[in-house]
């Protein structure tokens, strides 16, 4: 799809440089080819995102990953393909915005519903954590098809915190199946009598997933709902918040059974994963990044200014497209 596309935006405006097709396809001779283009983008960029109806791939293969590379694929992988989008989404295709950013938006919104309803009715802890990724994407995505700077500024915000959280997220899902041998919530119970300490680690990234304030979620929530009213997108903002509330539901089934109730007994005999482990280096090692990531999550939280200033230079630049193509096209030779 992605190939496709190129080829088709170099018939028509004879570059693929970003800059020049900013400037050489406004005047395109063939602009009815431009719109085909941009619904390719738009497919091959959602398949990479994970956005609706393009998800189908991630549920099923981010839950067969060891924790630490699960870790790292929720915390990076999607969201190149979200950089993807607001990249190419606010340079090269702005001909026909009600169409594309119209489009886009759209997809967001099933994008966030869907997702935390596949969650909802998850009991592997890696399975719902995968489809929670779905539903934020539909944030980041949402800010793209505002298409405002208050709302990129929002998505990129959402970004930075998102790695932060979902990456902790597996994290803290590999340490329970490292310690009772499983990621199937109903074999887990325990931990919060048992290592309270971890439960602690657990609701910080839990709560502001679901965007609980005063923690770095809910500042990312705040700026794309508050995008969305201004925008009078009425209807995504109602989404955006309902989408919230039902993530804290998620997140209040994993800490019923992993961490209030009592230990079931397969798992104090190893569980169907694999056998329990005691404490030790190895959990301490694995303990450290999880706390740092935290740390990062209510350092944000309880200072969110400066990243949501960076956030909107970020997004003045995007909105600004002369600035980028004048400093690409006038260091060409």
């Amino acid at each position: 799809m992605f190939l496709i596309g190129c080829g088709i935006l170099y018939g028509v405006a004879g570059t693929l440089n970003m800059a020049d097709l900013a400037v050489t396809l406004p005047g395109a001779q063939k602009p009815e080819l431009i719109p085909v283009a941009a619904v390719l983008f738009v497919v091959a960029f959602g398949i990479k995102a994970g956005a609706f109806p393009l998800f189908f791939w991630l549920p099923a293969s981010y839950h067969t990953l060891p924790s630490p590379v699960a870790a790292l694929f929720a915390g990076l992988l999607t969201k190149v393909g979200v950089y993807s989008m607001v990249r190419v989404f606010t340079l090269v295709f702005i001909q026909d915005t009600a169409l594309t950013h119209g489009l886009i938006a759209v997809m967001a919104v099933f994008t966030m519903a869907v997702g935390v309803l596949g969650a909802a009715a998850q009991y592997d802890f890696r399975r719902l954590l995968s489809f929670h990724i779905i539903s934020q994407i539909g944030y980041m995505i949402l800010a793209l098809g505002l298409y405002t700077p208050a709302a990129l500024a929002g998505g990129i915000f959402y970004i930075l915190h998102h790695i932060v959280v979902k990456s902790n997220l597996f994290l803290i899902a590999g340490i329970t199946r490292r310690y009772q041998g499983s990621y199937d919530l109903r074999r887990l119970g325990g931990f919060y009598a048992d290592r309270w300490w971890l439960a602690v680690l657990f609701i910080v990234p839990a709560f502001s997933l679901a965007g609980l304030p005063p923690l770095s979620g809910f500042w990312a929530k705040f700026a794309v709902v508050r995008a969305a009213l201004e925008a009078r997108a009425f209807v995504a903002a109602g989404v955006a918040i309902a989408v919230g509330l039902l993530t804290l539901f998620s997140m209040t089934k994993v800490w019923s059974e992993v961490f209030w109730k009592p230990q079931p007994a397969a798992a104090a005999a190893g569980g169907s994963g694999g056998k329990p482990k005691q404490d030790g280096p190895g959990i301490a090692w694995m303990v450290v990044p999880v706390a740092l990531l935290a740390a990062v999550t209510l350092g944000i939280g309880f200072f969110p200014e400066p990243l949501y200033r960076y956030s909107l230079r970020a997004a003045g630049q995007l909105m600004d497209r002369a600035e980028y193509i004048r400093a690409v096209l006038e260091a060409a030779p």
